[in-house]
C-alpha cells in the first residue's frame, strides 16, 4: 500500500499557493493536516481574491483542512507532518525553512528559493544538514512546450544559443483584472493603498516585480544553456505603484560564457503586444515556447517564410505533476527534475541576487559562484 503524507501548508502570502496545493490534493497519497500563515509585516487592509486572508480560506474551504494554527511553529510541534507547502512571503522563506528542516519535515517552497543568495544558502544548509528535501517549484516546469524547447536547444534545432530572453507581466499580482491558476475568479479592483499593505509592494518583505519576474529568465537561463552566469546588471523602477515602495517594473542583462540573457518584469502591463514568456535564439533559428490553448508547441523562426510548428510532448506519466514528482522522488524512483533540485536553484538565485545588488549599486555585479560549496 502506497505510503500516505501528511502535508502542511506556511504561509498564503503568495496566491501560487491555491494551484499548487490543488495539486498535491489531487494526488492520492496526499492527505492535508494543518496549515497555518506567517506573521506580514503590517496588517493588511482588505480582504479579497488573491489577498492572504482570501488565500487561506480558500485552501482550508477547498481542501477541507481540519486544523489552522496562528503560529506555524506551534504547528510544527503539535503536528507530525511528512512535508509543507511554503507560500510566503520571499522574505520569510528562510525562517520556514529552517524550522521545517530542524523538524524533519520535507519543503517545498514556491518561486523563488528565497529573498537573497544568503538566505538561500542558509535553507539549503539546513536541509542538508537535517536530510530532508528542499524543492523549488517553478510553473514553468509543467509546460509541455517549455520542455520541448529545452530538449530542442539541447539537440541544436536552432545551433549554438545566443541569447535568451523572458518577458512576463500584468497588471500586478493583485492587479485589476489578473487571474491565477487555481482560482476562476480574477482580482478585484483594489485601491493603492490596500495594495500597498500588501507583501507584494514591500522591499523588506521580498515584494517587488525584479524577484517575481526576472527570476523565471534567469531560471530558464540556466536551464536552457547549462552554464552560470558570470556577471548582471539590474534596474529596477516604481513607475505606476507610488503607495508601494518595491519596484513594479525591472530588468536584468545576464552574461554568461556563451551567451547573454535579458529579462523583463512587469506589474503595470495591460497589454503584451506579441512578446509574453520565453524566446530562444540561436545561430540557426529562433524558438518560440507555445503554451496556450490545448496544442502546446514550439515555434522555430528561420528568416523569411521559413516556420516550423513542433508539437509538445506530453509530461511523462507519473511525473507529470508537482505531486507525483516529489513524491517519487522522496520514494527513491527518480531524481528530481533539474529545475527542480537545490543545487539548481543556488544558481538561479546567485544570478537574481546579482541582479537585485546591480540595481541597488548602479554597477554590473559579478555573480558569486563559489560560495554555495555546502557539502
Amino acid at each position: 500500500m502506497s505510503k500516505k503524507y501528511r502535508l502542511g501548508i506556511i504561509g498564503f502570502a503568495h496566491m501560487h499557493v491555491n494551484h499548487v496545493a490543488s495539486v498535491f490534493a489531487a494526488h492520492e497519497q496526499s492527505s492535508f493536516v494543518a496549515c497555518a500563515d506567517t506573521v506580514p509585516l503590517t496588517p493588511e487592509l482588505k480582504m479579497d481574491t488573491y489577498t492572504r486572508g482570501w488565500n487561506l480560506q480558500h485552501c482550508v474551504e477547498t481542501l477541507g483542512i481540519p486544523n489552522v494554527y496562528e503560529d506555524y511553529q506551534e504547528m510544527l510541534r503539535q503536528e507530525e507532518l511528512d512535508l509543507v507547502i511554503v507560500c510566503a512571503e520571499n522574505a520569510q522563506h528562510v525562517g520556514v525553512a529552517q524550522t521545517c528542516a530542524a523538524a524533519g519535515v520535507h519543503v517545498v517552497v514556491e518561486k523563488p528559493i528565497a529573498a537573497s543568495l544568503s538566505d538561500a544558502l542558509a535553507m539549503a544548509r539546513a536541509a542538508r544538514a537535517a536530510g530532508t528535501a528542499l524543492v523549488t517549484n517553478w510553473p514553468t516546469t509543467w509546460w509541455p512546450s517549455a520542455r520541448k524547447a529545452q530538449a530542442l536547444a539541447a539537440e541544436g534545432a536552432v545551433g549554438r544559443l545566443l541569447e535568451i530572453t523572458w518577458r512576463g507581466g500584468h497588471t500586478g499580482p493583485l492587479g485589476p483584472g489578473s487571474g491565477h491558476e487555481g482560482v476562476e475568479d480574477p482580482a478585484a479592483r483594489l485601491s493603492g493603498p490596500v495594495r500597498g499593505a500588501t507583501w507584494w509592494h514591500q522591499s523588506a518583505a521580498g515584494g517587488g516585480a525584479m524577484l517575481d519576474y526576472c527570476c523565471y529568465g534567469c531560471c530558464m537561463s540556466r536551464w536552457f544553456l547549462g552554464e552560470q552566469a558570470v556577471a548582471a546588471l539590474g534596474v529596477k523602477a516604481n513607475l505606476a505603484s507610488h503607495w508601494g515602495d518595491a519596484e513594479d517594473n525591472a530588468l536584468m542583462v545576464a552574461r554568461y560564457p556563451s551567451a547573454l540573457g535579458v529579462y523583463e518584469g512587469s506589474w503595470s502591463t495591460l497589454d503584451h503586444g506579441g512578446r509574453k514568456g520565453i524566446l530562444v535564439f540561436g545561430t540557426t533559428g529562433t524558438m518560440i515556447p507555445e503554451e496556450q490553448g490545448d496544442a502546446p508547441l514550439v515555434r522555430i523562426e528561420r528568416g523569411g517564410d521559413r516556420t516550423e510548428r513542433i508539437a509538445a510532448d506530453p509530461l511523462p506519466e507519473g511525473r507529470h505533476t508537482l505531486a507525483h514528482e516529489v513524491y517519487g522522488h522522496l520514494e527513491g524512483r527518480h531524481e528530481l527534475h533539474p529545475t527542480l533540485d537545490i543545487g539548481f536553484n543556488l544558481d538561479v538565485m546567485a544570478v537574481l541576487d546579482a541582479g537585485v545588488r546591480s540595481a541597488h549599486s548602479g554597477q554590473l555585479e559579478a555573480v558569486e559562484n563559489a560560495v554555495w560549496c555546502i557539502g
